[in-house]
């Protein structure tokens, strides 16, 4: 058995940068072909530049299709490039009736085959618009071949459950009509805000991302020719400015592919690494192990400084790579349990000298903070609830099925006084709490609080300036701290939208954790679009009790491999297992660079229920030569091998492949391993293959 040794670990940890996970050349462009960018290119000359104004959007305005009016109106342009990569096109049209000014402000991209853009609805008038409606962010036409049927690869989005994640192929024929939208106004709660629309001969799609981080909705409608109607964008929109007043739409982002869907699913991949996934001082987080005891102290509730330290001396004790230690819900003034929120301030009792005892302590010692914060949802008996509540949106009676409990109230950040109180109040806690990563949840679903305060006249308003209020805190943030990062959970992924993501990485990407056969399916599905995110591991007892168990699983350690691995573990169990750890965790950094490159998967999805397949995918990185194969047999699966074909090898290239659980290193050409398949074998159902190959020079 080859295994990385811990000190060599340490190093390639301390040392790993944005070039080590994009290859040598740290540029993932070359991926794309000419005819790619030529399809962007033309799609940015017909929309933007060309004087027929074909724009990719649409509203009515008094009640009229703006496809009727726009061209009428006073049309300005102006286009800079922003750097090699990035060219902005302003454009800006005006009722010269109302003073209504649209402003449609547009990134062409140079080395990827993308656009995208943003809406600015403003009234430069002096009395109230009419009424504009029906704003449809995205709405352009894809045709081809009638003969052949559109096909839509779209994702459940999370509901913390075993199939979260799930893809899905949805043919679009003749006459039909697909409708899509998020639940209870987080933007990735049910379905994922991201579409790839494909077609065959020749093979070929556009990808449609929302960046939104609210209500959305998207359709897509055939006709009876070889016409497919795409529309989408943020969901009841009915609404009259008043004088001076802006709204924004939702981000919409669009690239082009060659070849079959899963190519796309790359293209998109390396745009979200090169150009979204975001980055401290120009460089991209390392995959990181992190840890925390929430599952021995019920989240924070039954914490002190006394624990927190020790738990983290354990890790540092058991030679444990560790690189965060995470201090999770309640570790503020609160009734007794972390759901009471809105009083951000550490709980004198349990923590006499604040959390910077224990951040000073594990930033003596080489380790980074994670400290959580919901600052949206407002509870009774807190600060914001008793002192503030014209801070704070209440909602209608809970219609079903959406999480929330009608004494519960939400922070209003489209409050201008409001988020402003809660930026000086963060940033102050970032600062004398000496918190590295800022982790923010939100366990709420915000749409009917913001449907109840708005008026006839002005429905999505309060959503409208609640979700750039929110993009503003963020950005507030992130401002004032070149180094923050910050981690969204909200129930477990309900917001990873394209703006939420272009801010922060999801952690956690599902509450529902641990089961290792969910833990694949959610790996497998959620990497067809988010590059960077993580789940957690356990061992040991657990206060939340379900969870309790003292063996180390390699099938559950290997099912669980990401970006960002959360360890919980019960260290005050000096009994563990620690070699194994030691060494799977060594396995995860040696493996981890992969998880940014091309993603291939190599059998077909199943969800954690089915129990008698094989599920397996592939991590590429040819600009690096390296790559990474992750195959699973289930517990009731009866064949004791598989013969997998990998894609994106060099057919010219040596490949030596080698087995982590074995001493038997081969070397195939890139063209037998593509044409012929590797054989991976694991002689006991229930149980994993790491498999790392690198391009022999």
């Amino acid at each position: 058995m080859r295994l990385t040794t811990l000190f060599p670990f340490i190093l390639i940890s301390s040392l790993m940068s944005s070039s080590d996970v994009l290859g040598q050349s740290g540029d993932l462009s070359g991926f794309c072909t000419e005819n790619e960018r030529g399809a962007a290119r033309g799609f940015v000359a017909s929309a933007w530049r060309d004087v027929a104004r074909k724009f990719p959007f649409s509203f009515k305005y008094a009640g009229v299709s703006s496809r009727e009016f726009l061209h009428h109106w006073q049309f300005e342009r102006d286009t800079e490039a922003l750097d090699d990569k990035r060219i902005r096109i302003s454009v800006k049209v005006t009722d010269p009736e109302t003073g209504l000014v649209l402003r449609a402000e547009t990134i062409e991209y140079r080395d990827f085959p993308a656009v995208e853009w943003t809406l600015y609805f403003k009234n430069g008038g002096s009395s109230d618009t009419p009424i504009i409606s029906e704003i449809s962010a995205v709405d352009f036409e894809v045709a081809h071949n009638p003969a052949d049927e559109f096909t839509l690869h779209h994702n459940k989005g999370a509901r913390a459950s075993g199939s979260d994640f799930e893809p899905y192929a949805t043919g679009l024929g003749i006459g039909q009509r697909t409708y899509m939208r998020t639940v209870g106004g987080r933007p990735s709660n049910g379905t994922l805000p991201y579409f790839n629309i494909a077609w065959p001969r020749p093979d070929r799609g556009v990808i449609l991302a929302i960046g939104w981080p609210g209500q959305w909705q998207a359709s897509f409608e055939r006709d009876v020719g070889s016409t497919l109607h795409v529309k989408a964008g943020q969901e009841n929109m009915h609404f009259k400015l008043h004088p001076g007043e802006e709204v924004r739409s939702p981000l919409i982002a669009l690239v082009w592919y060659f070849g079959d869907w899963i190519r796309g699913q790359n293209v998109w991949r390396r745009w979200m690494v090169q150009h979204n996934v975001p980055r401290q001082r120009g460089k991209l987080a390392p995959t990181q192990l992190v840890a925390c005891s929430s599952h021995q102290f019920a989240e924070m509730i039954k914490a002190n400084e006394e624990n927190q330290k020790h738990f983290a001396d354990r890790y540092l004790e058991e030679k444990i790579p560790l690189s965060h230690w995470w201090m999770d819900a309640g570790w503020y003034k609160n009734d007794g349990t972390w759901i009471n929120t809105g009083t951000w301030e550490v709980d004198p009792k349990r923590f006499p000298r604040g959390l910077r005892a224990i951040t000073d302590h594990i930033h003596k010692k080489g380790l980074k903070s994670i400290v959580w914060f919901e600052p949206e949802r407002v509870t009774q008996k807190s600060w914001i609830f008793e002192n503030h509540p014209d801070w704070v949106l209440d909602p209608p009676p809970n219609p079903g099925g959406q999480l929330y409990d009608k004494s519960w109230r939400l922070l209003n950040l489209g409050n201008d006084e409001a988020r402003n109180w809660l930026i000086e109040h963060v940033d102050g806690l970032l600062n004398s709490e000496g918190i590295d990563v800022y982790r923010q949840d939100f366990n709420l679903d915000p749409l009917y609080f913001w449907r109840k305060n708005d008026a006839p006249d002005r429905q999505g308003i309060t959503e409208l300036k609640y979700c750039a209020g929110y993009l503003a805190y963020w950005d507030a943030l992130l401002g004032r701290h070149a180094d923050l990062r910050i981690d969204s959970c909200a129930s477990g992924g309900r917001r990873n939208d394209l703006e939420t993501l272009r801010r922060s990485v999801p952690f956690v990407r599902s509450d529902h954790l641990f089961e290792p056969r969910s833990q694949q399916s959610h790996n497998y599905g959620f990497s067809l679009w988010v590059p960077y995110h993580g789940t957690g591991t356990h061992v040991g007892r657990s206060a939340i009790g379900q969870h309790s168990t003292t063996a180390v699983d390699v099938f559950a350690f290997r099912s669980h491999m990401s970006c960002t691995v959360t360890a919980c573990w019960d260290m005050r169990d000096k009994e563990l297992d620690y070699d194994t750890l030691r060494k799977l965790s060594a396995q995860l950094m040696e493996t981890a660079p992969n998880y940014m490159g091309d993603f291939y998967p190599l059998t077909p999805y199943v969800t954690e229920i089915v129990a008698d397949v094989w599920l397996a995918w592939q991590w590429n990185r040819p600009e690096a030569g390296k790559g990474a194969i992750h195959a699973f047999r289930r517990s009731e699966d009866l064949e004791p091998r598989k013969r997998f074909r990998l894609r994106g090898l060099d057919p010219k290239g040596v490949y030596q492949i080698d087995n982590v659980d074995s001493d038997d290193d081969i070397v195939r050409s890139g063209e037998e391993l593509g044409r012929h398949g590797l054989v991976i074998e694991l002689p006991e159902p229930r149980s994993a293959a790491l498999i790392l190959y690198s391009k022999v020079k």
